[in-house]
């Protein structure tokens, strides 16, 4: 039976995987397991998740290195123990680190991407084997573990539904470990089952398997061929006709052109690399004209990203598209006057930029966090706003200089970096203070336009001190359709009643605590709550205790608020909040 063969033989491809990348199996096995357990805990441990992928990247390219260039197993050996070291390096790098920051998480990212193209280009460095069939060969394998990956989990989802519906009910965290399993644990190695055992330096003479697994489908000749091209032919006469048009005006502070031009650049190079081992016109064409066309349009655009980061400085984000678009045009040159066979010099220049952007005291973060530092001081040296190393505040700063100001803040913030610079107060938060410390409130065009919502929660594991309190209620905040007053809680407290009441008047919502005979004791705006965090940016996702915590007080009551989660949807001017209200009558 035809179906029995074909499953025999994907587990003889996975067995032969495990046997083939045991230390990467290792690896993908611990992810899992760690995983599964945090889900149970529901802790997290972002560290050790983030080592054992490096580990699990690492071992697989050490192992085509191995198979490529070596041939004893002492030399295996040798190289699974670097890969340890490095592994556990890296985790002794990142350890100390009391929060995994954005700057961590990219220059991880990156490496890791780095590592994939060298898993790539490694089995095929001198060989007779073209870099373009190692691509394929990986193109086509990760189509099919992300295809074959989908379906095993959507079935297995919907039969734990039907059980959960029918027999008994399964805890919500049953999927959770499924997708655990299979997209940490089965999907890697039914990808690394599908590469082929390439060559090694010394035998040149068996390329059957690799020629038969670069072998390019049908349906997918056509799908690049006859559809891709033509529809990347007509965007590029798009973009053309778009830089000829604004040459002079709009196009060199068009921020929006920016990511459209880099995946157009990304599109076209990945393009060419799949088919050139294709051969008919529409193929030819291709790789004959756009390599000579992507060169232009991407030295436009470093141009128009330098233009912009003249008024901003260097930003993590343009530096990136800086760097891309040079190695871009270079691959551009590279392609034009290459043969095809030669297309692995795209892998070893997309490594070595990738190393120069996360390796100081060139990448990305060293030059982009002087850039903005010297950007702020520069502005504020302008305005005589630094005195004895403390920022003096100044209301008379220009709008335009307020933008600069504002930007450069909240970046540094964001990337965790205010800590570092001796002028700011050593407990300033952005959100807080930012009126205080610099004389103008944040400018507003920062802060995003449109349906740019804040979402914010309490820390996890918050702790709230209730001593003194009389009465705790939790409640929904919202505005109601109707004004009028909705009970929210009543309460008795030394023999006497009282009553919390949710006030609407037109958009203004408060929170009354009454006594007997209608005395009100004491009130609660809640717009204070969506004032102090309307202007909050979308990349600030927790909010810590004393940031969630509002209170009134008189000499009849205490009313203390901590916001448990706060939802602002700025276009439709929706907001609503998760509370806790405590009271304490006096």
């Amino acid at each position: 039976m035809k179906w029995l063969t074909r499953m025999n033989d994907k587990l003889t491809g996975l067995n032969h995987a495990i046997g083939r990348f045991p230390l990467t199996t290792i690896f993908l096995i611990a992810t899992a397991m760690i995983s599964s357990y945090l889900v149970h805990s529901q802790k997290d441990n972002v560290k050790l998740l983030l080592t054992l992928v490096m580990g699990a990247f690492l071992s697989t390219a050490a192992q085509v290195a191995f198979e490529r260039f070596y041939s004893k197993q002492s030399a295996r050996f040798l190289l699974m123990g670097l890969v340890i070291v490095l592994t556990g390096g890296y985790y002794l790098l990142i350890h100390p680190v009391p929060v995994m920051s954005r700057e961590i998480e990219i220059r991880t990212s990156v490496a890791l991407f780095a590592l994939l193209w060298a898993f790539i280009w490694i089995p095929v460095i001198k060989s007779q084997i073209s870099f373009n069939k190692s691509f394929m060969i990986a193109f086509k394998s990760l189509f099919h573990s992300l295809f074959f990956s989908f379906i095993i989990y959507g079935g297995i989802a919907v039969i734990l539904a039907v059980f959960s519906q029918l027999i008994v009910e399964i805890d919500g965290t049953a999927y959770a470990y499924t997708a655990n399993i299979v997209f940490i644990l089965f999907a890697p190695m039914y990808f690394l089952s599908l590469i082929p055992n390439y060559p090694s330096a010394k035998d040149q003479e068996d390329i059957k398997g690799v020629e038969e697994a670069a072998n390019c489908p049908k349906f997918l000749e056509i799908l690049l061929s006859y559809i891709l091209i033509p529809l990347l032919a007509i965007f590029t006469l798009i973009i053309v006709l778009y830089i000829l048009k604004n040459i002079t005006g709009v196009f060199w502070t068009d921020s929006l052109l920016e990511p459209m031009l880099v995946s157009y650049a990304v599109t076209v190079i990945l393009l060419y690399i799949l088919v050139s081992e294709i051969e008919n016109k529409f193929t030819s064409f291709f790789r004959k004209i756009f390599p000579k066309v992507l060169v232009p349009i991407v030295l436009f655009q470093i141009v128009s990203s330098v233009i912009s980061l003249m008024e901003s400085g260097v930003t993590y984000t343009r530096y990136y598209v800086i760097l891309f678009g040079i190695f871009a045009a270079a691959a551009g040159i590279l392609l034009s006057i290459l043969p095809v066979r030669k297309n692995g010099f795209i892998a070893v220049l997309l490594i070595i930029f990738s190393v120069i952007s996360i390796v100081p005291p060139v990448d990305a973060f060293t030059i982009s966090r002087n850039s903005q530092i010297a950007t702020l001081e520069q502005e504020l040296l302008k305005y005589n706003m630094l005195e004895n190393n403390r920022i003096k505040p100044n209301n008379s700063v220009s709008e335009q200089d307020q933008k600069i100001i504002t930007r450069t803040v909240y970046y540094l913030e964001q990337m965790g970096y205010i800590k570092e610079i001796d002028y700011f107060p050593k407990d300033f938060n952005v959100y807080n203070d930012f009126y205080d410390t610099f004389g103008f409130k944040e400018y507003q065009e920062h802060l995003g336009t449109g349906n740019d919502g804040v979402y914010l929660m309490t820390e996890p594991g918050t702790t709230i001190n209730i001593a003194g309190y009389d009465r705790f209620i939790q409640m929904e905040l919202f505005k109601s359709d109707r004004n009028g007053e909705e009970q929210i809680s009543e309460f008795k407290e030394a023999g006497k009643v009282y009553t919390l009441l949710k006030v609407t008047k037109g958009n203004e919502v408060d929170l009354k605590l009454m006594a007997e005979n209608s005395r009100e004791l004491i009130s609660f705006p809640t717009q204070e709550i969506f004032d102090k965090f309307y202007n909050y940016t979308g990349t600030k996702e927790t909010i810590t205790t004393s940031e969630a915590t509002f209170t009134k007080e008189n000499d009849r009551a205490k009313m203390t608020i901590v916001v448990q989660n706060v939802s602002i949807e700025k276009e439709y001017n929706q907001n609503n909040a998760g509370i806790y209200i405590f009271v304490q009558i006096k």
